[in-house]
């Protein structure tokens, strides 16, 4: 049946059309939101699969053709997903897994494609309400709608689903996905703020005109918010999305196919082995459970799993050896939560707030820029800083922007498979590792400051995995880098924080290991300053949360995050920096009339500079400025001191002139302003239209023009700046 409705609500306006194409699909929609048009379909395999998983999968794929471009590179179609593409699917993902329950194993693929965008619209949130709008109406037997929305802070107001170009001069970038009940996920970064200040001449290095060298510059101020506004303002997106979701079902469900009839595979557990395990070996599980490493633990339940395998009471009943490990798994579930809940113990016997114990190591790689060595319990990262030149950066180009951008703070995540002891190569990096090196680039992004001529990347080895590598990668990240003695405003840490909850009983974890993340209710990482929160991510696996839980778990994480800042503050004072590795840069500047000598002729004499003190050298010739770059600083200082030399010899041959000296000179060059007298020794001097004569001039060419020979008077002269009256013009 095709059908249109129409939804104007938390500032979008948006239109979806059903019944119009890809009617094989299960499920499908066009949305159109402005000059967005979003296609979104739903396809479900009929045969369920063996293992006990939910096999979906979803694609968020975007066509050039949606902003009127042409792939670029050698083949002119679309290629693999770019970055933003797997986010946004992740993002997705990660809204939509909840609402399949428990037991459902059909496999099913969403796929969304952006066939028109509007350079204002914000594509992930349009995906995932397409996304769900056409599982909806599908007939999987899921009847519950998903809406996202992002928050932003504008000049102190909150504003929900900002355009593109608001979002620019946001503080806040807030992503929030849930159900008319639950608040299912949220992806949350602090934007960085920048401000106009004035540097005085003595910190641009100024040489020989210190009125050149005073700039007005853009200065980065970090934002972090404090949990109980952060609270109010996702509560506050919380309503935003539960007055969405209940208007798309009372209109889609009017569309909605008749469901068709799947099987929910119940989770079957055989009784009898259940109480063969709880009386023969729950005391061998309880010491599995605290085996101190992740691997130890996973083989000390493999080694019961085939103990009881081999008991002859298996034998006589037919036990199988994966039947025994999915009770096992289970009771070992029941275990692990029964003494988190009753008990407030956790399985390494830390209380339900403490943090494991931290080690911290800098600059532990001679040749790298700066390194961090950061190790919490049995996850470690090894994280390393570079300092690039501006021409480094990341290339990118998204959907809705008008030209290419550059990328000049990355930070990219590695999880090669020895850290959680598997016996697999390294392969190329999936959705988990770009998900979490982005989590790890918002946490730090608003407090680095990357210079106007630098390019800074972060690479995270993760070493050791047991629980939040990407919150240590944000530790070793803003320890690396004031390793490699990049100014940052303040030191970021990050913890992960976990929820087992059960009827009326609950319990936040602080600093989660991977037992109790796989057992857990919700993965919620939380990272800021001392200040604040800078980003966090949550996924909640049951459901929803409720807000008083939301407000504890944050302020549980503030006081584990300040634990760890003053760890992190005790260390970075320890940092020695290997000023040998770090590339050095310096600006000094000279007037533009020097420039030329510093040249020299053919460009003889700056290729004599960079040949001798083995430097780059940068050059803009208006405002005088020379950049000279190198990777021995003293090599740099004394290029610089070179230069300098050679502008002071310069600028001792220029000749000197009394206030009120009468002289003759020849009308060089012309200016809407003013002429230019070349004098005597070859200096020029300025002068200006309104010396030209007493009265008011209106065009310089109706008193003086080039070639004329003139009598000017010396009104004022300022080593290279001499301003001139004139006298008479000598036709």
């Amino acid at each position: 049946m095709h059908c249109t409705f129409e939804f104007d609500m938390n500032n979008n306006k948006e239109i979806y059309e059903f019944g119009k194409v890809a009617k094989q699909a299960n499920g499908a929609v066009l949305l159109k939101s402005g000059k967005t048009v979003m296609l979104a379909t739903v396809v479900m395999d009929k045969n369920p699969v063996e293992e006990d998983f939910l096999p979906l999968t979803v694609q968020y794929i975007e066509k050039s053709y949606a902003a009127g471009k042409i792939p670029g590179g050698f083949v002119k179609r679309e290629q693999k997903p770019g970055d933003f593409e797997t986010l946004t699917a992740r993002i997705v993902d990660r809204a939509i897994r909840p609402l399949f329950p428990k037991g459902f194993l059909y496999p099913v693929v969403i796929t969304v494609m952006v066939l028109s965008a509007d350079e204002e619209a914000d594509l992930q949130v349009l995906a995932l309400n397409a996304a769900s709008a056409a599982l909806y109406v599908s007939d999987i037997p899921i009847r519950t709608a998903v809406c996202g929305i992002r928050v932003a802070k504008i000049d102190g107001e909150i504003v929900i689903n900002p355009k593109l170009s608001q979002l620019e001069n946001s503080t806040l970038d807030l992503y929030l996905a849930g159900t008319k009940d639950d608040l299912l996920m949220i992806e949350m970064r602090s934007i960085g703020t920048y401000e106009p200040e004035i540097l005085p001449p003595s910190m641009v290095d100024p040489m020989l005109d210190p009125t050149l060298a005073e700039e007005v510059v853009m200065i980065k101020n970090p934002n972090a918010f404090d949990e109980e506004e952060l609270s109010n303002i996702i509560l506050q997106g919380k309503e935003a999305i539960n007055s969405a979701c209940s208007e798309y079902e009372k209109y889609f469900i009017e569309v909605a196919k008749e469901e068709l009839e799947v099987e929910i595979k119940p989770e079957k557990i055989d009784e009898n082995i259940w109480t063969y395990v709880d009386e023969i070996y729950k005391d061998d599980i309880y010491k599995a459970i605290n085996a101190m490493a992740k691997s130890e633990r996973a083989q000390h339940l493999e080694e019961i799993v085939k103990k009881i395998a081999e008991d002859e009471i298996a034998k006589e009943q037919g036990w199988e050896e994966d039947t025994i490990f999915k009770v096992v798994d289970k009771y070992k579930r029941k275990i692990v939560r029964d003494m988190i809940l009753n008990e407030r113990k956790r399985a390494d016997g830390r209380g339900l707030k403490d943090v494991r114990k931290i080690d911290i190591e800098t600059n532990i790689l001679p040749s790298a820029h700066g390194s961090c060595l950061f190790t919490r319990g049995q996850t470690q990262a090894l994280v390393v800083c570079t300092i690039g030149e501006k021409s480094a950066a990341q290339m990118y180009e998204l959907l809705t922007s008008k030209g290419p951008e550059y990328e000049h703070f990355m930070v990219h995540y590695n999880f090669p498979p020895f850290s959680v002891g598997e016996a697999r190569p390294i392969g190329a990096p999936g959705r988990r590792e770009l998900g979490h090196g982005n989590l790890a680039k918002r946490a730090l992004e608003p407090v680095v400051d990357v210079p106007e001529d630098k390019t800074i990347r972060l690479v995270s080895e993760i070493l050791e995995s047991n629980g939040s590598s990407s919150m240590a990668t944000v530790c070793g990240g803003a320890l690396a880098l004031k390793a490699a003695n990049i100014e940052i405003k303040d030191l970021v840490a990050g913890v992960a924080m976990g929820l087992v909850i059960e009827n009326d009983k609950y319990a936040i974890l602080t600093d989660i290991m991977g037992l109790e993340d796989h057992d857990g209710d919700m993965d919620f990482k939380v990272a800021g300053t001392k200040d604040g929160i800078t980003a966090l991510q949550m996924d909640i696996k049951l459901g929803g949360i409720e807000a008083n839980i939301l407000k504890e778990a944050l302020i549980q994480a503030k006081e584990a995050r300040e634990h760890i800042l003053n760890i992190m503050e005790d260390a970075a004072k320890k940092i020695e920096i290997n000023e040998e590795n770090l590339p050095t840069s310096k600006t000094i500047t000279v007037h533009p009339s020097k420039i030329a000598q510093i040249i020299g002729q053919a460009g003889k004499t700056i290729k004599e500079i960079i040949e001798k003190f083995e430097v780059n050298i940068d050059i803009e010739r208006e405002k005088g400025k020379v950049k000279v770059t190198g990777k021995n600083k003293p090599k740099v200082i004394a290029a610089c001191e070179h230069i300098k030399t050679i502008a002071q010899k310069e600028e001792e041959k220029i000749p000197q002139f009394k206030e009120g000296e009468i002289l003759k000179g020849k009308v060089k060059r012309i200016a809407n302003f003013g002429a230019f007298v070349e004098l005597p020794g070859g200096i020029d001097g300025l002068l200006h239209i309104s010396k030209l004569s007493s009265g008011r001039v209106e065009k310089v060419e109706d008193v003086v023009n080039i070639g004329d020979e003139v009598e000017v008077e010396v009104l004022n002269q300022k080593g290279h700046k001499i301003e001139l009256a004139l006298r008479q013009v000598f036709k």
